[in-house]
């Protein structure tokens, strides 16, 4: 039986930045977020191709112990038009040979790199590729994929979409597209199969830290205090690991794409609160790592933080997705006004209150109008997203959202 393949919204900016330059395409993103599958749709088979699995250990094995081996097979390939690396961050070194190559054959090749880890990515590529490159990550799947989005909505995505599903599902297992190729009651092996290859590939074999088992008691705190506002020497204390160690933790799950740092809203005229929150990309694998039960339990006892984490991890790629100029942040004032999320845009500052009621007030709005009125040459709207079975209006300015729409 043949797998279907589904839609994603980065494949029509592939296809644009192709038309509009022969730069190399890096596609960045979590482990199994679909990099691959992506962008061997894209590249088709009318094409020559010549393709480079770095998972494989062997064939990684082959490149870093002969350092010229891509440049010798490229050159010796008649026809070969197309270069795809996957998970480049394997072997970095290779990236010397990509840009000896783009540079020495101007247009003969198309470049397709993937990685999941920018550690050894950041120090080699600002030196190797500065003005070859086209950056672009793949998060998992987006709601904004899925179905039309009134907030920063995307490119249409053409048919086949992913199938939209029940917000029980979204809030439990997340939405890694390979959950999408399985049936419902494999999902919580998936997850737990991808919490043990990330601990394992991405930490272990890659040596990022000395101590391994303080590096799990992180995992599992920092996943139950996702979305909260982090207090780093608490959770130091608790891991038992000084401070700087704990935000080297956290540096790492921003590096393999698996954290979102969500940073302070920076332009108030009052005193903030200067902690940042953290995410983890997805929440499934957020309450796997947390070792929390995949059952309507947990929704029981947390779907109102559940629910809020969700939001804002698919805020955030969607402002990622838009690009510069776009940064999704928080608010909190030393005097307990708080705001759950920041649409920063060019134009401008979208205040988003995030809630689990069916039944949204208009006292559920006061922070938002607090903020708008604080910026209000920049602030003109703000939302409230929740399950309200349809839009309303709580003030002039501000409107629910059904979860479903936003």
């Amino acid at each position: 039986m043949s797998i279907p393949f589904y839609n994603r919204a980065l494949q029509s900016r592939l296809s644009r930045l192709e038309t509009g330059s022969g730069k190399i395409k890096l596609i960045l993103g979590p482990r199994q977020s679909g990099k691959t599958t992506l962008l061997c749709h894209h590249i088709g088979s009318t094409r020559n191709v010549v393709s480079i699995n770095l998972q494989d250990r062997r064939m990684r094995r082959m490149y870093e112990i002969d350092d010229a081996r891509l440049v010798r097979e490229l050159e010796a390939a008649v026809g070969a038009d197309t270069v795809f690396i996957d998970e480049i961050q394997k072997v970095p070194e290779l990236l010397e040979d990509v840009q000896y190559l783009y540079d020495r054959y101007p247009g003969r090749y198309r470049f397709f790199l993937t990685g999941s880890s920018s550690r050894q990515l950041k120090r080699r590529s600002s030196n190797l590729l500065p003005g070859r490159v086209h950056t672009l990550l793949l998060p998992p799947v987006m709601l904004a994929e899925q179905r039309e989005a009134l907030l920063l909505p995307l490119r249409s995505v053409p048919d086949p979409r992913f199938p939209f599903r029940s917000l029980e599902d979204y809030l439990l297992y997340g939405n890694l597209p390979g959950l999408y190729q399985e049936s419902r009651d494999a999902w919580a092996d998936t997850l737990a199969g991808y919490v043990e290859l990330y601990i394992e590939n991405e930490i272990r074999q890659e040596s990022m830290v000395n101590d391994m088992g303080a590096f799990v008691r992180f995992l599992r705190l920092a996943a139950l205090e996702s979305g909260q506002f982090v207090n780093f020497t608490k959770l130091a204390r608790a891991v038992g690991v000084a401070v700087n160690t704990l935000r080297n933790f956290y540096q790492i799950l921003e590096d393999t794409y698996v954290g979102i740092r969500l940073l302070p809203f920076g332009r108030n005229r009052k005193r903030i609160m200067r902690s940042p929150r953290f995410l983890f990309f997805d929440i499934g694998v957020r309450h796997l790592l947390a070792e929390l039960p995949l059952n309507q339990t947990l929704l029981t006892l947390g779907a109102g933080l559940i629910f809020e984490q969700s939001i804002l991890t698919e805020l955030h790629y969607r402002c990622c997705f838009h690009g510069k100029g776009f940064r999704l942040s928080t608010w909190r004032t030393a005097s307990g006004a708080e705001v759950d999320a920041i649409i920063e845009t060019p134009d401008e500052f979208i205040p988003i209150e995030i809630k689990w009621t069916e039944n949204p007030s208009p006292r559920d709005a006061r922070h938002l109008e607090t903020f708008m009125n604080l910026h209000n040459e920049m602030s003109k709207r703000a939302y409230l997203i929740c399950r309200a079975p349809a839009r309303q209006k709580l003030s002039d300015r501000t409107t629910v959202i059904p979860w479903n729409e936003f």
